[in-house]
């Protein structure tokens, strides 16, 4: 298999791949340029503040933030990933990538996304533990089961994704090398092949059923689970209270799944390839920037954390 891969990277070593991306509208990356730059940098900041916040406030040393400073870094390193790369290519006109950037862009793009599906369903179990086992939570969400649920979705992701990126990228491509994408994602690669590819399409597919559609089936279960015991609560406070610690998780759950599963599973011919890299730029750069606005504006708790934090700084002067 390594002698195959090593074949094709010498297909690929002088030129390495061009990433078409928005080339063919240069006012239009101008703009991108800027509008990516902005949100980038509040990707950074916003997850960054809430990994700080979780680690500083000892009221926020729980199993629900434990598992938020682990989303908020994933998304950093996704966003990151991807987004350097574009910059610089949208920056002039050399719009390469070489073999071995694609490979890594690829496979921790993939790794990382993969993760992110199976940590929502995890954060999904919490939620349902905090609401139908509150007496019980703290001898549910042990501090070890949260390292370990945590650790099988990081070790679940990465192995999903070298085993997609090694399949993909032993495929012969008979000199192409033009991606019409502005990053290395599984799909457009394959279209670059020139061999049967069936195989690959069912791998994806499989692995997209186990990675988007299994976490998806076990959200709605817990959430169900937690709209029956809700309804059960005869206040309309507590109804409010329980409901408003599952808000965020499930507003960020709803965007990420449902353009994932939008732009994974929606006929090709459906869509324009415009259409394809808009929805790519909504969940590889807009949802990281979002998940930190939804998680503070929303949570008491970690409003709370920072007006101390801020306040103690300011005393401190």
């Amino acid at each position: 298999m390594w002698v195959l891969l090593m074949e094709q990277k010498n297909e690929s070593s002088v030129t390495g791949f061009i990433l078409l991306g928005f080339s063919d509208r240069l006012q239009l990356e101008l703009v991108l340029f800027a509008v990516l730059l902005i949100f980038y940098i509040f990707t950074l900041l916003g997850n960054t503040t809430i990994i700080a916040l979780s680690y500083l406030d000892p009221h926020l040393h729980t199993p629900m933030y434990f598992f938020l400073s682990n989303l908020s870094f994933l998304d950093m390193c996704y966003t990151t990933s991807i987004v350097p790369q574009f910059l610089f290519n949208l920056s002039g006109a050399d719009k390469s990538i070489s073999f071995g950037g694609c490979i890594v862009q690829m496979h921790i793009s993939l790794a990382l996304g993969g993760t992110e599906c199976i940590l929502l369903g995890v954060m999904a179990f919490d939620r349902y533990a905090a609401v139908c086992r509150p007496l019980h939570y703290t001898v549910i969400m042990h501090p070890r089961l949260c390292a370990l649920m945590a650790s099988a979705s990081w070790v679940t992701g990465f192995a999903n994704s070298l085993l997609q990126t090694e399949l993909v990228f032993l495929l012969p491509r008979c000199g192409r090398n033009k991606l019409d994408h502005f990053f290395c994602e599984v799909p457009h690669f394959l279209k670059l092949a020139c061999v049967d590819i069936t195989v690959n399409v069912y791998v994806t597919f499989f692995a997209g059923v186990i990675m988007l559609l299994t976490p998806v089936a076990l959200i709605m279960f817990s959430y169900g689970l937690i709209v029956r015991a809700v309804l059960r609560i005869k206040s309309t406070a507590g109804q409010r209270k329980a409901f408003g610690t599952c808000g965020s998780h499930l507003t960020v759950v709803s965007l990420f799944f449902g353009t994932a599963i939008y732009v994974y599973y929606q006929p090709s011919s459906n869509n324009s390839q415009d259409q394809d890299k808009f929805m790519s730029l909504f969940y590889t750069v807009i949802i990281p920037m979002t998940n930190p606005l939804i998680y503070t504006l929303r949570n008491r708790d970690m409003k709370g954390a920072m007006k101390k934090v801020l306040w103690k700084d300011f005393d401190s002067r």
